[in-house]
Order: structure tokens, then C-alpha cells, then sequence
């Protein structure tokens, strides 16, 4: 039960279930539920179904195909967190004998492995996994379709690597280590390798007719870590939040924001935006979601969020074809965000004034391109540019009394202050770049120097 401040208006409730309904009758889908939560917490559900009496809730599973990829990205961020592995190590050293070892973990996560994007031999995701007992029976004879680490190509194969790998570094099934490691620390007990009850049937609604064909919901064996899982928008919405958030029991939150960030471009023919490590993002209606998209014969499934509004939905339908559930999903979202736009927080002066750090603030030339250094909470440091299309950044601070880059150009870059031997400051130092009080000032520490005669006329 959320709180009245939680809850949505009326007629954001209306448009949300305007949206799935019609989706779900202009799509001909057996069935669709879906779910938006705002700052982590659940605030709307809804549902349409063909069949009265029997309408699906937060509760009942659907089958979510490729957002299990994010879950076992989780795993491997977590083996990458324990000092386990790099993300730059190749694929050998923690997996032998695959044929694709130098492959890196980081490039299987973002599918820039060059693999191919679908098993050899028949269509595996309306196969039983029994038909592919070995990574051979998965990988081909030919594995790689792509220069290595050249080109944003999507592979299942290559989550099935990664699930093995999992496997390999824990000593233990896939399946258990989800479970164990990630499941059951966010409390999503209705996430599942195999149907729980209650549970949607797969359906397949005949493209130019009004009957279906039921969907074989078969084992995918070996290729589970790209695609297995079952779920419910009551427990994607708890993910949603940890994937926004992070969780110190599972991935922290410095973890889960790597994830979110493009690790590489969009494809050819691909929404842009990009991949992350496990995340798919997409610029949708002047904002970025960032989230992963599923379906497997008889199910088609969403999961997005907008980090920045704090706004998360997810969309499930039991149909192989007719509604897009991630484009309904996106819709929730731009709907809560345009009738509801988060509320600011109210501005605060900082608790305690560092007098050193003040007197940093203000304007800095690099050259002659005017930048604003401000101060906000925490030591926190921004540099932002006065005019044209400058590079900003904003700092983190460091104990050692220099700042970290944490976005833009100077991401993981350093800032120091550098001072003359009567302490007074002469200079910013940026990654190299010096920022000085005035542009070009004679007598400045300039790389190349200043000229003696000054600023001139004509």
C-alpha cells in the first residue's frame, strides 16, 4: 500500500490503463499487465486480458527471454567487484578451451566479441536446451562473425558464454548463483528459472485471424543465462529500483551506473543510445531509459527506467507478436514524467563553509574560454563553461585534497590546485590543461608562455 503522497493522480491512472488497453486490443494479446514505480517504490499496476475473470496482477509470471542478460551481467559485475576477474581479462584465463579466449569478459558484456548472434542448428529458443549439450553445440564452427572489439553485434552465444563463466569462478549452476547472489537479497521471489504458478501461457495470435496457437515454453539448457528467466512487474519493479540505486548487498552504487553507461554504439538499424555492460540505453521522447527488452516465442516483455526522473515501468504480454511491450513501457514512463514531473528538492545552504574552497570559486580562463568553478555539498566541484560548447565536468573530492572527474570529458580525471611558494593559488591543473584567474595573464604559468607585451590593439 503506497502513501497518498506516493500515489498518482486519477488521470495519470486513466492514461496508464488507457495505454495498455489499447495495446492490448489493438495488438490482439491474450493478455498484458504492467507496472510503474516512482522512486523505488511501486505506484501503479494494471492489466488487460482476453478472458474475463482471469486478468493477470503483479503477482502472475511471464517469461522476461533477454532481461535475464542483465541479471547475469549482475553476477559478473559482482565477480569483477570481489577481485575475482577484470572486465579486461580475456576469456581463457578464467574459461579454457572455448575457441573465442581472447575475447574479453567487458566484451562479451557489451556484445562487441564479434560473435555471432544466434546458435547454429535450429532456432534455439523454441528448442529444448537437450539439442545443444556443449558450448560447440552453441558456439559453431565459426564463432566469430566481427572483428574482435570493432563492432556492436548482439549475441545470445556470448551470454551464454558469460553464464558459464559465472558457473566456472563460483563453482556452482547458474541458476543457483542468481538465486543465492541476487534474488534472494532483493527479495524477488517470484523470479524464477522455471514457471511458477501463477503463470502465464505463450500464445501465438494468427496474423490475420482472431485465433491463437499455443508457444512451446521449453528448457533453453546452456542458453539460459541469455534468456531463461521467468518474472513478475511487482519484482522487475524491485529490480528496476536496484538497477537505478544500486544495493550494497548485491552491486553498489558506483557498480550499477557503470552498467547504465554506453560501452558501445548502437548497431546498424538499432534504437540510439547504445549498450551498456548488460544494459541496453535509448533516447525516447527527450530523455534516456536505460533498461533491456525480452521475448521469446510466446512472450514479449519492457523494462525501462528514466534515472533521471526517478520513474521506472515494466510491460509484460503473453504473445509472440502484435504488441511491443518495451514500447509500452516507454510510453508509461513519458506519460507519469510529463503529467507528473518530479518535484524538486528545495535548495539548502551547505551545513559548513570551507573558506579555502570558496575562495576557488568563480570564473577561470582556459586560454581564453571562460569557465564557472562552483562548490556544492560533500567538497563536490563543478566546472562548467561560460559560453560555447565547452568541456564540464563534475568533481568528486579525494583525501589527498585533489578532485576526481566524474562525468564528461574529464571523467576519472584528476583536478589539483597548484599553488606558489607563498601558498597563494597560481593555477588549476586539469588532466594538464591549466586554468588560470585571467586569460593569459604575463607572469602566468602557461604551457608555451605568455607573451611579455600583453594584450594589444591592431
Amino acid at each position: 500500500m503506497t502513501s497518498p503522497l506516493e500515489e498518482l493522480l486519477p488521470c495519470t491512472q486513466r492514461a496508464l490503463l488507457h495505454r495498455i488497453a489499447a495495446a492490448q486490443a489493438e495488438g490482439r494479446a491474450p493478455s498484458l499487465v504492467a507496472a510503474v514505480a516512482r522512486d523505488g517504490q511501486t505506484v501503479w499496476t494494471g492489466s488487460r486480458t482476453s478472458v474475463d475473470g482471469h486478468g493477470p496482477d503483479a503477482g502472475t509470471q511471464y517469461r522476461i527471454g533477454s532481461i535475464t542478460k542483465t541479471f547475469t551481467a549482475v553476477l559478473v559485475m559482482r565477480l569483477r567487484d570481489e577481485g575475482l576477474l577484470d572486465l579486461g581479462d580475456p576469456l581463457e584465463k578464467h574459461l579454457p578451451g572455448t575457441g573465442v579466449g581472447e575475447v574479453t569478459v567487458a566484451q562479451l558484456l557489451s556484445h562487441t566479441a564479434g560473435l555471432a548472434a544466434e546458435t547454429p542448428g535450429p532456432w534455439w529458443e523454441r528448442t529444448p536446451g537437450s539439442l545443444r549439450p556443449g558450448l560447440g553445440d552453441v558456439l559453431g564452427e565459426q564463432p566469430r562473425m566481427h572483428p574482435v572489439g570493432r563492432v556492436h553485434h548482439y549475441s545470445n552465444p556470448g551470454y551464454t558464454l558469460l553464464g558459464r563463466l559465472v558457473e566456472a569462478v563460483r563453482g556452482d549452476s547458474w541458476a543457483d548463483v542468481l538465486r543465492r547472489e541476487v534474488l534472494e537479497p532483493l527479495g524477488m521471489r517470484r523470479t524464477s528459472a522455471q514457471p511458477e504458478a501463477p503463470h502465464a501461457g505463450g500464445w501465438a495470435v494468427h496474423p490475420w485471424a482472431d485465433v491463437m496457437l499455443p508457444e512451446p515454453a521449453v528448457d533453453l539448457g546452456m542458453m539460459a543465462p541469455a534468456g531463461q528467466l521467468w518474472s513478475t512487474t511487482a519484482d522487475l519493479c524491485r529490480f528496476a529500483a536496484f538497477l537505478a540505486a544500486g544495493d550494497e548487498k548485491v552491486l553498489s552504487a558506483g557498480s550499477v551506473r557503470e552498467m547504465r553507461t554506453p560501452a558501445a554504439p548502437p548497431g546498424p538499424g538499432e534504437a540510439a543510445g547504445g549498450y551498456g555492460l548488460g544494459m541496453q540505453i535509448v533516447h525516447s521522447g527527450g530523455r534516456t531509459l536505460v533498461g533491456h527488452t525480452g521475448s521469446l516465442p510466446g512472450f514479449v516483455a519492457g523494462l525501462w527506467m528514466s534515472v533521471e526522473d526517478g520513474v521506472a515501468a515494466v510491460a509484460l504480454v503473453n504473445a509472440t507478436s502484435g504488441v511491443s511491450a518495451p514500447a509500452v513501457a516507454a510510453d508509461l514512463i513519458r506519460i507519469v514524467v510529463e503529467a507528473e514531473p518530479r518535484i524538486p528538492e528545495p535548495w539548502r545552504p551547505l551545513a559548513e563553509v570551507d573558506q579555502e574552497l570558496l575562495t576557488l570559486t568563480g570564473p577561470w580562463f582556459w586560454g581564453t574560454s571562460p569557465y564557472a568553478l562552483s562548490l556544492g555539498a560533500d567538497r563536490a566541484l563543478e566546472l562548467q563553461p561560460l559560453r560555447g560548447n565547452g568541456r564540464g565536468s563534475r568533481f568528486a573530492a579525494r583525501p589527498d585534497g585533489t578532485w576526481t572527474g566524474l562525468d564528461g570529458y574529464y571523467l576519472g580525471e584528476t583536478l589539483r590546485v597548484v599553488r606558489r611558494e607563498d601558498g597563494s593559488v597560481s593555477h588549476l591543473d586539469l588532466g594538464s590543461f591549466v586554468f588560470t584567474r585571467e586569460p593569459y595573464e604575463p607572469g602566468d604559468v602557461v604551457p608555451g608562455g605568455v607573451d611579455e607585451g600583453g594584450w594589444r590593439a591592431l
